[in-house]
């Protein structure tokens, strides 16, 4: 359910995005793999398993990033990843002790495909998308 109202927030951040102006460069995985080393692998290792130097701190383990789809029926369930990792109202950040991503990624938007729907997508969310879909078991 989460997925779905973050989702449909961002679909209507999409009618109010004019793609036109910005810079449509995609991320690459390399893109996604340094985001991720900076921002994620302090608790979910480098590796992406929930191994991080920092995951014995935490009250709740941090998840296996690399079966996500094997979660999910065998795709990567690339809507309900980014909800989570861009503002899930159910599970705001102080209740999931994520980072929650500050609102100047919105100034650069790339437009990424969800569930059929063509996205307005912070970039270097984007490539954590790209980086995360790559690294699945």
């Amino acid at each position: 359910m989460a997925a779905i109202a973050g989702g449909g927030a961002l679909v209507a951040l999409a009618a109010c995005t004019d793609f036109n102006r910005q810079n449509q460069t995609m991320p690459t995985v390399d893109d996604g793999a340094a985001f991720f080393a900076q921002n994620c692998a302090a608790c979910h290792g480098a590796d992406g398993r929930g191994t991080g130097a920092a995951a014995g701190d935490l009250a709740t383990a941090p998840v296996n990033l690399t079966t996500l789809s094997r979660q999910n029926g065998g795709t990567f369930p690339a809507a309900r990843a980014l909800s989570y990792i861009y503002g899930d109202p159910e599970n705001g950040h102080l209740a999931r002790v994520m980072p929650q991503f500050g609102a100047e990624m919105a100034e650069d938007l790339v437009p990424v495909e969800i569930d059929g729907v063509l996205t307005p997508t912070p970039r270097e969310l984007a490539g954590l998308l790209v980086y995360l879909e790559a690294v699945q078991e």
